[in-house]
């Protein structure tokens, strides 16, 4: 039998972060189309992957040193285009268009095969674990920009 791979967390590429997802039952409205809701949950798989494949892992930036390091949404811009449907296959890209100082601003779109669903931009405030503003490490920042 051929051994397939698969990644969970999606692939890293020139253009961004690309991840794909079904829409199963749970997600749907009585009219059987996405929940709009439920679209905050794919955009955040996708923001959350899209750190997995940069080598970021959420848990650990807490203890990143003594003031600890946490994304938080501070603001998010939703167009929605066209609805989904149970059991359509979604790809959510995720790329970074600003990544400094205490602030990140990602673009994010939802794509059923090459029809825009949703376009998003999400900015996200870098804090520290009691929820002040914190400057983003350059390092880090780097790794957003590529």
């Amino acid at each position: 039998m051929k051994e397939m791979r698969i990644s969970l967390c999606g692939e890293l590429g020139e253009q961004g972060h690309r991840l794909t997802q079904r829409v199963y039952y749970e997600d749907t409205d009585f009219s059987g189309l996405v929940y709009h809701a439920r679209y905050l949950h794919f955009l955040e798989r996708g923001r959350t992957d899209y750190l997995r494949c940069l080598g970021v892992e959420q848990s650990a930036l807490i203890g990143i040193d003594e003031e600890g390091l946490v994304f938080v949404v501070h603001r998010m811009e939703i167009d929605f285009k066209a609805p989904a449907r149970m059991d359509d296959v979604l790809e959510i890209s995720t790329t970074t268009t600003k990544a400094g100082g205490a602030k990140m601003v990602l673009e994010q779109e939802i794509r059923r095969d090459d029809q825009l669903l949703i376009a998003a931009k999400v900015v996200i405030a870098v804090v520290n674990r009691v929820g002040r503003p914190r400057r983003l490490p350059e390092g880090l920042a780097q790794r957003f920009l590529g």
